[in-house]
């Protein structure tokens, strides 16, 4: 059964936006599958402009709490996206508690990965991709613009052969830092303010006499994975331009979490901006009337080229 906690967290990211019809200007493709794992299909739906296409790609992920559901793509947020010419993937990945964040950045890997070797099908250019997403779906955001990893030119899958590298991000009140989490030294590896969320950190390998995958209890590993997962430690000059938007009283993902990541990003002199919504917490009403701020900060990253 889901924690009370992660019930509002995904509340706040499905239901933040209004639904939306089907409407002409745009086609919606469900069930792409993108990858395969454990003999389950991964999958995304695929919202298109019917006419204006701007040739970029917004990716959005499908995640609230680490839980990812195709009954959670909400075409609502993509409206704005849609509007000014963006193709936009909503991508659903291996779900806690089933799967842990460690397993689910692989499927982030994989679905951008899937996009870009699908580009001319989509009629996108795979080197000007945007993610975006809000909470667990901020987190995959800045990791996917921050930790991401070259394509295998030997990988007889041509879906492999892609880099994960995605153009720039746009995301809400992201977890950033699991070991410094509100404040220096504060570890929240599924414990703390993140004790609601067990089995996203519930990481396991698999042990090679039993063949079963067992849990990594030691508390020196579990911090290196914690470390790994966080994207305040994989920020480089390389890492693509971010925009955060934060409610400066959400008490489950602190906005310190998103300071510090500005913070490093203007150290290393990439663009980053925080916008700060004074009073409000994790998910606000009316979040919707703030996705022409992320599509705003996507024109400026990916639709500069073009002109």
């Amino acid at each position: 059964m889901l924690s009370r906690y992660l019930l509002a967290a995904v509340a706040a990211i499905v239901c933040s936006t209004p639904a939306l019809a089907q409407e002409p200007n745009f086609t919606r493709t469900e069930d792409v599958i993108y990858g395969r794992k454990f003999g389950t299909a991964l999958t995304m739906d695929v919202f298109a402009p019917k006419e204006k296409s701007n040739g970029r790609g917004i990716i959005w992920c499908v995640s609230g709490g680490w839980f990812s559901s195709h009954a959670n793509v909400n075409a609502g947020y993509a409206k704005e996206f849609l509007n000014r010419g963006y193709t936009v993937f909503a991508v659903v990945h291996g779900s806690q508690p089933k799967f842990s964040i460690p397993e689910v950045l692989e499927d982030m890997h994989r679905a951008t990965r899937f996009i870009k070797a699908n580009a001319k099908k989509y009629g996108i250019d795979p080197e000007k991709l945007g993610i975006a997403g809000g909470s667990a779906g901020g987190h995959l955001s800045l990791m996917q613009g921050n930790a991401f990893k070259p394509g295998d030119p030997k990988s007889k899958d041509p879906v492999e052969t892609q880099s994960s590298r995605v153009a720039a991000i746009a995301c809400f009140y992201p977890p950033t830092d699991f070991l410094n989490y509100g404040k220096e030294g504060e570890i929240a590896l599924g414990v703390g303010t993140l004790n609601g969320f067990k089995a996203p950190f519930d990481f396991r390998e698999m042990d090679p006499v039993t063949r079963t995958f067992v849990p990594i209890t030691d508390e020196k590993r579990r911090l290196e994975i914690g470390k790994a997962i966080s994207p305040v430690y994989h920020i480089t000059k390389e890492s693509a331009p971010a925009l955060i938007i934060h409610g400066d009283a959400d008490k489950l993902v602190p906005i310190q979490q998103a300071e510090l990541v500005i913070a490093k990003y203007k150290v290393l002199g990439v663009p980053a901006q925080l916008v700060v919504k004074e009073g409000e917490a994790h998910g606000w009403k009316g979040q919707d009337k703030d996705l022409p701020t992320l599509a705003d900060w996507f024109d400026k990253h990916l639709l500069d080229a073009k002109k």
